[in-house]
């Protein structure tokens, strides 16, 4: 079944009744242009352009001319965070041949664009965005040369099926001290290069959000719970040691995978997939206790579940539940684990299925204190301005938005691909999905 991202009000009010779903909202979206203090820095605005991997830059690992001109389009849209995207802290942690990865040869592109984004954005805005370096090491899904080569915390047999991957593949716990190293590493260079702040990437099933399901796994990295949020933890703490506090330290965080335990994080053995928040909740006030501030929240897993992840309208399969209520389960969730946090600035995710609500369901969330941040993912490629749109107080345009297609991730799943909105920014990118997701020169 095939479904339509959300128009307006009444539209959303009719779907809301249909499921029996109550969201927060507001008519009036002008808690989205307010100012906020995190950590040292006053973020302008309300409104988060989530990390969006573009599989576009040089082969060495430096922004490439596509990178440049999305970072700079989205300068030009008016978000208060920029949060740049994924950015390999190790070579064979990459997700693919052109993924971002810092090195002292590739550094001075990446200062160049920090600097380019923020003149723009004071040019365009009048204001200097905050700009979030995203860190990560992509475990299961590591594709350096472009075939999978996967470094995995565990055997998960959800993924793994009847083709389980090699033992020899599961990283040591000697191999996890030293990505704690780079990790810290990487916000060192981050700082150096002009970025705000570095995250500290444990989500989407990669190999620091893996380790938080490791129940299974011996040695330090596995089993309880301060073994399975140690790196994550001890990376967070060392890298805000390091920098000091005028640089933020962040995290992208799943508080729920979706999988049954002793496979996912954020369930209870014997209950199936409902969700329970209970470590989320006592790792978000760990890592903020070990010096975070600011907390970026996120469910599921793009590459099995993507309806928990980012709930669509259309997909490659059809999934089994509305996904009004993936949106709903998202920003509950998100809340339920910021209430324990009082203090600490939280991010939400998820939002592109609104579509043209968005703003005043986030709006809602934020006037009554729920989260801070309306965290938009898929919708910056489709409508890069949409920030602009929402902190001067303006209804967001149906022509713009977001149509959840999937058309972008299509992309990026071909070997090769560059992803990008096909709808919208249909004459860079249509091209592109002729030709990789096609077959079609």
């Amino acid at each position: 079944m095939a479904y339509q991202v959300i128009q307006n009000k009444n539209d959303f009010l009719k779907m809301c009744e249909e499921n029996d779903l109550k969201f927060h909202y507001s008519d009036d979206i002008s808690p989205l242009a307010k100012n906020i203090r995190v950590g040292t820095k006053i973020v302008n605005n309300r409104i988060v352009y989530q990390a969006m991997e573009g599989c576009d830059g040089t082969f060495e690992g430096a922004p490439d001319e596509l990178t440049r001109r999305r970072y700079l389009r989205f300068a030009k849209g008016g978000a208060g965070i920029i949060w740049f995207e994924a950015t390999a802290v190790k070579p064979e942690g990459r997700a693919n041949p052109r993924q971002m990865y810092m090195t002292k040869d590739t550094k001075s592109e990446f200062a160049r664009l920090v600097n380019d984004i923020k003149e723009t954005c004071i040019k365009e805005n009048n204001f200097e965005p905050t700009v979030i370096m995203q860190l990560t090491h992509s475990g299961r899904y590591s594709k350096p040369e472009g075939t999978p080569a996967p470094l995995i915390a565990y055997n998960n047999p959800i993924f793994e099926k009847d083709n389980p991957i090699d033992k020899s593949r599961i990283v040591t716990d000697d191999y996890l001290d030293s990505l704690e190293e780079a990790l810290v590493a990487g916000a060192i260079s981050a700082k150096d290069c002009g970025f705000d702040g570095a995250d500290i990437k444990s989500c989407h099933r990669y190999l620091l959000s893996e380790l938080l399901s490791s129940y299974n796994r011996e040695g330090k990295y596995g089993g309880s719970f301060e073994n399975r949020t140690r790196l994550l933890t001890n990376a967070v703490k060392d890298a805000k040691s390091v920098a000091g506090r005028n640089f933020i330290i962040t995290s992208r965080l799943n508080i729920y995978d979706g999988f049954e335990y002793p496979y996912g994080f954020g369930v209870k053995e014997g209950e199936g997939i409902v969700p329970d928040l209970t470590e989320a909740k006592m790792l978000a006030k760990q890592l903020v206790a070990n010096g975070l501030d600011l907390l970026d929240m996120t469910m599921g897993n793009p590459y099995f579940n993507p309806h928990v992840n980012r709930p669509y309208a259309r997909g490659g399969y059809e999934p089994p539940e509305h996904p009004l209520y993936g949106v709903w389960r998202m920003l509950e969730g998100i809340s339920e684990v910021a209430k324990e946090i009082p203090g600490t600035p939280t991010i939400s995710s998820g939002i592109s299925f609104l579509g043209g609500v968005s703003a005043n369901v986030c709006a809602g969330y934020v006037a009554e204190g729920k989260f801070d941040f309306a965290g938009y993912g898929r919708q910056t490629l489709a409508y890069p301005s949409c920030a602009n749109d929402i902190t001067s107080g303006k209804n967001l345009e149906a022509s713009k938005l977001c149509i959840c297609c999937g058309k972008c991730t299509e992309i990026m799943r071909c070997k090769g691909g560059t992803p990008g909105c096909v709808v919208r920014d249909s004459e860079v990118y249509m091209p592109l999905y002729k030709k990789f997701v096609l077959g079609k020169e």
